[in-house]
């Protein structure tokens, strides 16, 4: 085993014994419409540590996806339970930040009502967020659009007004499902750069799910590594590459050893095929 490569029965927290969400024996069974039951998820113990970064790698129909929302507390566990600072998800969670691939930004709304979304959702004034609004639309670059609409934005802009929507009750953990999976290749990069900026300031906990192995790499403090379906923790992979992280970072030798160690993995499971 690597010396990067964490035994995932531990399923420790690398950094800090300070331990957010806690997930304990977790699966999710569904139920298709001729009854006949798919396991997507099984036996899933895992610790993350606040203000802990770890991005979740994994064959489509692995469970990434419904890992994340059973943490938000959308989908019910069928067996095990997840903790947030030690009380138990037992219905939607409502002191996060969700991220989707799709912007889902509303056309009808300006740049700044999208931000403020959340606020309606909640039953919140607007008007007592608006400054904070205003405040990230300028820190992702975006100052002047407040007032444009969506059909006036490239997709780069408009995942920032989508990760701005979600940083905008400043939650303590933000969950992020292959947001920039639909952006161009050098968009995605500089989603990553501006993302890890943030991150570096704020110090939230966040949950990354990508299909991309170099940014789960350039993104994480731990990355985890799910098996095909029914999806379970094969390894939890600390990323010892010094913060704060550029592009640079991609072209050193560790970078590239840790990206193969895990598409060595994926080939060991049968997802990669040589």
């Amino acid at each position: 085993m690597s010396d990067n490569l964490v035994d995932p029965s531990a399923a420790s927290v690398s950094a800090s014994a300070d331990t957010l969400i806690e997930i304990d024996g977790v699966g999710k069974t569904y139920t298709g419409q001729d009854g006949e039951h798919i396991v997507a998820l099984q036996d899933t113990d895992l610790k993350i540590g606040r203000g802990e970064f770890v991005s979740i790698v994994g064959p489509s129909g692995c469970g990434k996806s419904t890992l994340l929302s059973l943490v938000a507390g959308l989908l019910e566990t069928s067996k095990g339970a997840i903790r947030i600072d030690g009380v138990k998800v037992d219905g939607p969670y409502t002191d996060l930040g969700f991220a989707f691939q799709s912007d889902l930004l509303l056309d009808w709304h300006t740049v700044l009502r999208n931000v403020l979304l959340q606020c309606d959702m909640r039953g919140l004034d607007r008007r007592l967020h608006e400054a904070r609004a205003r405040e990230l639309i300028a820190s992702v670059g975006l100052d002047g659009f407040e007032d444009k609409r969506p059909f006036e934005l490239s997709g780069g802009m408009r995942q920032r007004v989508a990760l701005c929507r979600a940083l905008l009750l400043d939650p303590p953990m933000l969950l992020m499902d292959e947001p920039f999976g639909a952006l161009d290749a050098l968009t995605r990069e500089q989603m990553q750069v501006d993302l890890l900026a943030m991150w570096q300031e704020s110090q939230k906990t966040v949950l990354f799910v990508t299909h991309s192995i170099s940014e789960a790499v350039f993104l994480s403090d731990r990355i985890i590594v799910m098996t095909p379906r029914p999806g379970k923790v094969c390894e939890i992979i600390d990323i010892d590459i010094d913060r704060p992280r550029d592009l640079n970072a991609r072209d050193t030798a560790e970078f590239g050893a840790i990206v193969h160690r895990i598409r060595i993995l994926f080939q060991e499971m049968g997802v990669i095929h040589t």
